[in-house]
């Protein structure tokens, strides 16, 4: 009983064993690759290899603005609270200048 391969790896190296992923197109003869394979069937096979890259470049993409949007939040909240202690601290001042003031 024979296995099938996959594409890292296949089940043989020679490209005329292998099984196509595409059909050849119609017009003639399929431009070959200089490994002796179809062109297309290259060009299959190097973008399956490429989409786990392309998955991993797409989740790097949106953890890192995940991450830049909560950074923001964070300054966000940050500047709030600043704001907050700091109009207490003028209340508290402008009481003291009037109690300052009345005595």
């Amino acid at each position: 009983m024979s296995t099938l391969g996959t594409i890292d790896r296949p089940a043989t190296h020679d490209p005329k064993k292998q099984v196509p992923t595409m059909t050849p197109p119609v017009s003639g003869t399929p431009a070959r690759h200089s490994s002796g394979a179809p062109e297309s069937r290259q060009n299959r096979n190097r973008e399956m290899q490429l989409i786990p890259e392309a998955l991993a470049r797409a989740h790097m993409h949106d953890r890192l603005h995940e991450a830049e949007s909560e950074r923001l939040a964070v300054r966000l909240a940050a500047a709030r609270r600043m704001q907050r202690r700091a109009e207490r601290a003028s209340l508290r001042a402008r009481r003291a200048l009037a109690m300052a003031v009345m005595h």
